[in-house]
């Protein structure tokens, strides 16, 4: 019996993947996917990739598409809409959002800059539309360490919202940014003596770590980086098992790469039985979602044309800075 209701939700989830490339072949879309998205999603993506990547494929390569359907959370749809603002944009759930761009309200971000004047603002990309607008240059990950070093020694910047990040690039960079208290509740789980408790289990293991982590956990890293950046590195490294501490969908993308390799996931603090650290919000995005969202083209990315204006001008300054 067991066997026969596995059969029928896999046959089942075959005609609904089947579908979701139908209504996107119909409706002329194009599908782009984070790395922490489910990996069935990533599957059917045109497109895969971390914020700078899917930011910069928006900007170049979504010219043909009438409908562009960005599956992670919804400040990357508002990235995508502010890039591509006479296209179609939609997200599977509008509830997907992003604690990260939570922890930085719009209003208490520019009291914080009007408190600190003659600072240049400079914000991760992981923020609200109204903190984009308030921002002078937008960074991911993967390259806020190369637009501060542009910066000149002396220039004095505030970095919102991602402490963690912001602390990680004050210490490469020998820079003494200002920075805004936010930061990513997945990545600020990540527990030390579990992952050090892993190392002694795996003592040929590398560890790679999202610069988002608390800093004991990037001192121990083989590896400090983004997404992309850590996919590259477990791509090229000859090492065969890695401890991954970031969100755990992007291990799909590790293992599709690298089939004849292990991660393991980094667990969090409060890990019980699954090791697994996940992103509530992006689990948001599922199948089904997906296919309701091309099928009814909705929910839609919206933006106001001010603030978009206003946020365009930092996102130009990330693009040609990367």
């Amino acid at each position: 019996m067991e066997k026969k209701c596995d059969q029928s939700l896999s046959g089942s989830k075959a005609l609904l993947k089947e579908e979701i490339k139908r209504l996107k072949e119909e409706k002329g879309a194009v599908i782009l996917a984070h790395y922490y998205v489910d990996g069935e999603i990533q599957d059917l993506a045109d497109y895969v990739g971390d914020s700078l990547a899917l930011a910069q494929k928006a900007a170049a390569w979504c010219g043909d598409a009438r409908v562009i359907v960005m599956c992670g959370v919804n400040f990357m749809g508002e990235t995508v809409k502010i890039l591509c603002p006479d296209k179609k944009v939609l997200v599977p759930d509008m509830a997907a959002g992003c604690s990260l761009a939570d922890s930085c309200p719009a209003d208490e971000f520019a009291q914080f800059i009007a408190a600190n004047p003659g600072y240049t603002v400079v914000s991760y990309v992981n923020t609200s539309i109204g903190v984009k607008a308030l921002t002078d240059i937008l960074v991911t990950s993967g390259n806020a360490k190369k637009i501060i070093e542009s910066l000149p020694e002396d220039e004095k910047i505030i970095f919102g919202p991602d402490k963690n990040l912001g602390n990680y690039i004050n210490s490469v960079t020998g820079r003494k940014m200002l920075l805004w208290d936010g930061a990513c509740h997945v990545h600020e789980r990540f527990s030390l003596p579990k992952v050090l408790e892993l190392k002694k289990q795996y003592p040929s293991a590398r560890v790679l770590v999202h610069p988002e982590c608390k800093r004991p956990l990037t001192l121990v890293a083989d590896c400090v980086g983004s997404t992309a950046a850590l996919l590259d590195y477990a791509i090229k490294s000859d090492a065969d098992t890695f401890i991954v501490a970031t969100e755990s969908g992007i291990l799909h993308e590790m293992m599709k790469n690298c089939p004849d390799k292990t991660f393991i996931p980094a667990p969090p603090d409060d890990a019980t039985t699954c090791g697994c650290n996940e992103c509530n919000y992006m689990k948001l995005n599922t199948l089904e979602k997906l296919r309701d969202c091309l099928r009814d083209e909705l929910p839609e990315i919206t933006v106001d044309p001010e603030l978009a204006r206003k946020a365009m001008r930092p996102i130009d300054r990330m693009l040609e800075l990367s």
